[in-house]
């Protein structure tokens, strides 16, 4: 697979926009702060360039993420991911806790993974739902440190030869608070993806 044609393109940038404005309801709830959404930037990239998504999106060294496994007609992980600045005021917005608590870190692991599923689940949802598909799900697992180092990527020979990346940028009252959501598939699983979107497109 070389690329998406624009309408498939479109197709899934609005599914995934309909999930992460789902997630975003859920979070205002939460924060009782006002959320503003940007619209999912929608790429597929080659996953031997995984590096150089270190140096072009993910500059910072240390990221904190929460990765959720997800399986059915198409099988793969989601991973969410946010820059550390990006993290540590949301866990602050949400839990009141400044970042020299002592207890802080278990706090922010548990947040982040809060966070992070919902935000998961609500877009794996959205696609599950429009396409009429049944996913299962594993429980969030909380990852801190470099992109290189995250578990999906000791898994080479089961990821498809491209992963799908969709930037949003959630703006909470004076914060700029960014997010991106990483789809990363079994081998077979992106085209699978892609013909179900195509379908569901033709009904």
């Amino acid at each position: 697979m070389r690329g998406l044609d624009e309408e498939t393109l479109d197709a899934i940038r609005e599914i995934v926009n309909i999930g992460v404005g789902r997630a975003a309801g859920q979070l205002q709830e939460m924060t009782g702060s006002h959320i503003r959404l940007r619209i999912p930037d929608i790429s597929l990239l080659p996953v031997s360039e995984i590096r150089k998504l270190e140096d072009t999106y993910f500059k910072a060294n240390i990221l904190s993420a929460v990765q959720l496994d997800f399986k059915g007609t198409f099988s793969g992980v989601s991973v969410v991911i946010f820059p550390q600045e990006s993290a540590a005021a949301l866990v602050m917005l949400l839990t009141g806790e400044n970042e020299n608590s002592p207890e802080m870190d278990a706090i922010r692991i548990e947040a982040l993974k809060e966070v992070g599923n919902i935000i998961m689940n609500a877009v794996m949802g959205s696609i599950a739902n429009v396409l009429s598909e049944q996913l299962t799900y594993s429980l969030p697992a909380y990852y801190e440190g470099p992109l290189s180092g995250m578990t999906w990527l000791e898994n080479k020979e089961m990821i498809d030869e491209y992963i799908m990346l969709a930037r949003t940028n959630f703006l909470l009252e004076s914060l700029n608070i960014e997010g991106d959501i990483l789809l990363v598939l079994e081998i077979g699983s992106l085209s699978r993806l892609v013909e179900s979107v195509q379908m569901a497109g033709s009904r």
